[in-house]
């Protein structure tokens, strides 16, 4: 007897299954990172929500904490370091940015004592380790080295924080720290201009630091405390009583003599 021809529908079905099996595990392999990095716990969304707090305002996450209390801090070395330019300034361009650092400081430090007492934050009374370190060298610094110290640690320090409050502005669902944001950009932005306005800055070191990627997280886990019923009460800052300014011309070089 002659062999019987193999069968070619056996050899069909098979590449088909293979095929429908590959398709299968492609499948999976897609839809197995969205589940595990939506709903595993300790990923970005998870930590959100198990440090998010509810308030009247809102809800106030720890990124949202967090925010409050640098915008305290930014006070409470800024406003000082301020008035310290007025009184060592060189140049009027430099005693110019040291009043606006004092008015812009003065409003957000009323502001933000506010939205805190409002959601039951503390606040610090103290500049942190870093922040008193700034001040050790300015007060150090002299003459023209005291301008351009002045400038390129000030301007470093709202170049940071400038993104920080982009970030707290287009995520936050606090109707109070949606607020906050929007005075800070407003200020920090005023600050970054006045500066650069003294011809001191150092765009090259700027855009350095940019690229090293110094600017750290705002936060990471565990978040700041939360909302506390009976929150110390924070000392307002003081400054004292500074007249209106005008924005001096933007300038692209050192003054003459530096």
């Amino acid at each position: 007897m002659r062999p019987r021809p193999p069968i070619q529908g056996r050899g069909i079905f098979s590449g088909t299954g293979l095929i429908l099996t590959g398709l299968a595990a492609t499948l999976a392999a897609l839809v197995f990172p969205i589940w595990s990095y939506a709903d595993r716990s300790g990923t970005g969304v998870d930590v959100l929500n198990a440090q998010t707090v509810s308030t009247q305002y809102g809800p106030l996450s720890a990124l949202d904490r967090e925010f409050v209390t640098k915008v305290r801090l930014a006070g409470l070395w800024e406003l000082p370091a301020g008035q310290q330019a007025q009184a060592k300034g060189t140049t009027e361009a430099v005693r110019t940015a040291g009043r606006h650092l004092v008015e812009g400081h003065t409003f957000l430090d009323e502001r933000v004592r506010t939205v805190a007492s409002r959601l039951g934050l503390a606040l610090p009374n103290q500049p942190n380790d870093q922040q008193k370190g700034w001040l050790s060298e300015l007060d150090a610094a002299q003459g023209v080295e005291y301008d351009r110290e002045f400038a390129n640690i000030l301007r470093l320090a709202h170049g940071r924080v400038f993104s920080v409050v982009a970030q707290v502005r287009a995520g936050t669902r606090n109707s109070l720290v949606r607020e906050l944001a929007d005075d800070a950009n407003t200020t920090v932005l005023d600050h970054i201009k006045i500066l650069e306005a003294t011809g001191y800055v150092d765009f090259d070191a700027l855009a350095r630091d940019m690229a090293t990627g110094s600017t750290p997280p705002i936060t990471r886990s565990p978040g700041p405390p939360g909302p506390t019923t009976d929150p110390v009460p924070a000392v307002p800052v003081s400054p004292s009583p500074s007249p209106t300014y005008p924005l001096p011309p933007a300038a692209a070089s050192p003054p003459p003599g530096s």
